[in-house]
């Protein structure tokens, strides 16, 4: 089974946000030292700056970790009040800021501004002995921000007020590359708003598009549209809540997380085999896929390079396109909290998002919550 890919529509091909790249993304967490220790552990994150009392900062406590170009910046409040204390009262640990690496952070915050965004940040210029950074920043769904990062008058290790984080702590990394797009879950009814949200406020185009006959169970469904910017670089799926016999994953997630947000964040990798053999070795919980899903695999999605058995072992998914082949994998929630999860992803040519393993993917996730009694 493949995925629909959706060409842009003309109203889309005016660049007029152009976007290089995901700059970092921001989790307020409860505790950012131990967060930290976390991800550079399991996930071979490497230790890249620090701002907090030591460098000036008051209020919080931010580490910033680094592998290959994924950047995740954890943060933490130092007083039981504020923003941060009440996104993590609120939400548990979870994503506040999704930052977008623009070539002008001025034009960025004027240009959707002016189409409908809702200011968050007017554009602030940030300077240090190793040069300037401009930001700005908008809200999308739910509490997550946009932060649009202009840093090419910068050459310091990640913005004013943060110093180089040194360590003599750093397990290797584990062959995560780059982020390869972040998942949103939004209320019932919700998902076309913030749909037309990235199409006519931030000129993305609609890059695929699954239905409820698409992703569904015996118990729950839910539907989602993929949105990515004129290059592709970001791509952000949007996910509702369908109609079904049983609370769906994305209810599930609307009700712990008290809200929309950040459901998964994709990272990719060129040899998933070792990613992902590493990751559980390190301790990384995944979802456990049934061994009937590897039967007459080669029949569904055709030849491919890697062998079955490395495959069954790891409970690697396959899926093809068009235009190529995927795997996948997704961890189990990171979180107390059954919200934030990782998908590790090795594209080989394909450009979709796994809809031939939607069922497999779902169940799995539908046995969790049956563990966790909120199915």
């Amino acid at each position: 089974m493949q995925d629909t890919l959706v060409a842009p529509d003309a109203a889309s091909t005016e660049d007029f946000l152009p976007i290089h790249g995901t700059d970092y993304i921001e989790f307020y967490v409860g505790n950012a030292k131990q967060a930290a220790h976390y991800y550079r552990t399991a996930f071979g994150f490497q230790p890249l700056a620090y701002a907090g009392p030591e460098t000036g900062v008051r209020d919080r406590a931010s580490y910033v970790l680094v592998q290959n170009k994924i950047r995740l910046v954890l943060t933490t409040p130092l007083y039981p009040s504020g923003e941060i204390a009440d996104h993590i009262y609120r939400h548990g640990d979870g994503v506040r800021v999704l930052a977008l690496w623009v070539e002008d952070a001025r034009s960025a915050f004027e240009e959707t501004v002016r189409r409908g965004a809702r200011p968050y940040l007017e554009p602030v210029v940030e300077e240090d002995e190793h040069g300037r950074v401009v930001r700005s920043g908008i809200h999308t769904y739910g509490d997550t921000l946009h932060i649009f990062v202009e840093r090419k008058d910068y050459a310091g290790a990640f913005l004013p007020g943060f110093r180089p984080w040194h360590s003599d702590y750093r397990p290797a990394p584990v062959g995560l590359l780059h982020v390869d797009h972040c998942v949103g879950n939004v209320r019932l009814g919700e998902m076309n708003v913030w749909v037309d949200f990235y199409a006519h406020v931030m000129g993305f185009h609609n890059l695929a598009s699954f239905d409820d006959k698409d992703i569904s169970t015996e118990y729950s469904a839910l539907m989602s549209k993929v949105m990515a910017n004129g290059n592709e670089r970001i791509k952000f799926p949007i996910n509702e809540p369908a109609p079904g016999r049983r609370k769906s994953q994305i209810e599930e997630y609307l009700e712990f997380y008290q809200g929309p947000g950040v459901q998964h964040i994709a990272v990719a990798t060129d040899d998933i085999l070792a990613t992902v053999t590493e990751l559980r070795r390190r301790g990384v919980e995944f979802l456990e896929v049934p061994d009937t899903y590897y039967d007459n695999l080669f029949d569904r999605v055709g030849p491919i390079d890697e062998d079955l058995e490395p495959l069954r072992q790891n409970r690697i998914l396959v899926d093809r396109d068009d235009e190529g082949y995927l795997l996948q994998l997704f961890t189990k929630p990171v979180e107390d909290r059954p919200t934030l999860f990782y998908e590790i992803i090795q594209r080989k040519g394909a450009r979709s998002f796994g809809k031939g393993n939607f069922k497999a993917l779902f169940e799995a996730i539908e046995r969790e919550q049956a563990l966790r009694g909120n199915l």
